[in-house]
């Protein structure tokens, strides 16, 4: 009688456990899709009102591949705002130049050589700079190389190289600055993807690849950071850029030149810097290109392509 009783108790201990798991599942739950649709309106509120921007004046912005292009842009329009602006480029002569004209603009830069693709490069010279300036607020993974032609057409050394550029350098340059970033709980990362990282596209094969490459690891990077401080203050802003007039993009090719034109690098480096200002975790130039992939991906890849076609917009082979 005494073991019936004890097997009674067990069991209704066991219903009882499994109720209250139960309810706890529920208001889970409930609590899941409330946060869920405030996020939601809080979203679509923030698409329609200014995002304030956070204020760089004083900071220390450091930016790869600063001797030309979308680099020497933004370190100009960053030193304009009063950053004090940290110049990377393998080129001396080139990135000596943009460290002059900031200067001559009134504001406050600093150029150091560094070859991207030798990570023991990049460790050393990091740890110089911190030494020499301290916290780095700001870190612009900017520099990238972009051959135009098909696959077969690639090197061996030409592919390594993109890909050592284009995303290796990426790796070894946020493990040397993003510690700090942490532990002061503070600081922006901005990686310079590319629309051909939201689009796969003829004659850029390995480089959409180092593209995708770059947007994969931002986005595993927010959550790896999110999960491990959920009050994170480091931002990462992944930059999707539409063809820029540097000279990178050698053969554009355009079916409406009205509706997609190359965009000018003065223009492409205040779209970045205000991306970063305010904190946004993606941003295309122009910005309606994340949402027009992300609604492309919903339509069946056939009705794409047929749209693809008709717009015809790429780049040739700079081979030929």
């Amino acid at each position: 009688m005494a073991k019936t009783n004890q097997s009674g108790t067990a069991g209704s201990a066991g219903n009882n456990n499994d109720i209250y798991n139960i309810v706890l599942l529920i208001v889970d739950i409930v609590v899941l899709v409330a946060k869920f649709w405030i996020a939601i309106v809080e979203e679509v509120f923030k698409a329609f009102t200014t995002r304030p921007q956070s204020n760089v004046a004083g900071q220390f912005v450091l930016i790869t591949g600063a001797g030309h292009g979308m680099g020497k842009e933004m370190a100009l329009q960053y030193g304009a705002l009063g950053a004090k602006v940290i110049c990377w480029d393998v080129n001396e002569q080139t990135n000596s130049q943009t460290v002059k004209e900031v200067k001559q603009a009134g504001g406050t830069a600093f150029g150091y050589v560094c070859n991207v693709v030798k990570r023991e490069d990049i460790v050393e010279l990091a740890a110089k700079v911190r030494k020499e300036h301290g916290f780095i607020s700001v870190v612009v993974n900017n520099a990238g190389i972009m051959p135009c032609h098909p696959l077969l057409e690639h090197t061996e050394q030409e592919t390594r190289l993109m890909y050592d550029i284009n995303v290796l350098a990426h790796f070894w340059i946020i493990q040397a600055f993003l510690p700090d970033m942490v532990e002061r709980n503070e600081g922006s990362i901005v990686a310079l993807s590319s629309c051909a990282g939201l689009f796969g596209l003829p004659n850029l094969v390995p480089y959409c690849g180092t593209k995708f490459a770059v947007r994969g690891y931002m986005a595993a990077l927010a959550e790896e950071l999110r999960l491990k401080n959920p009050q994170t203050n480091v931002k990462l802003t992944t930059i999707f850029p539409y063809m820029i007039d540097t000279g990178l993009c050698k053969n554009p090719r355009f079916r409406f030149p009205n509706l997609f034109k190359l965009i000018p690098p003065q223009e492409a480096a205040a779209s970045i810097i205000e991306a970063q200002r305010e904190g946004l975790e993606e941003a295309a130039i122009p910005r309606r290109f994340v949402a027009i992939e992300k609604i492309g991906r919903l339509i069946p890849r056939k009705a794409m392509r047929l749209v693809n076609d008709f717009l015809d917009t790429g780049v040739d082979s700079d081979k030929h």
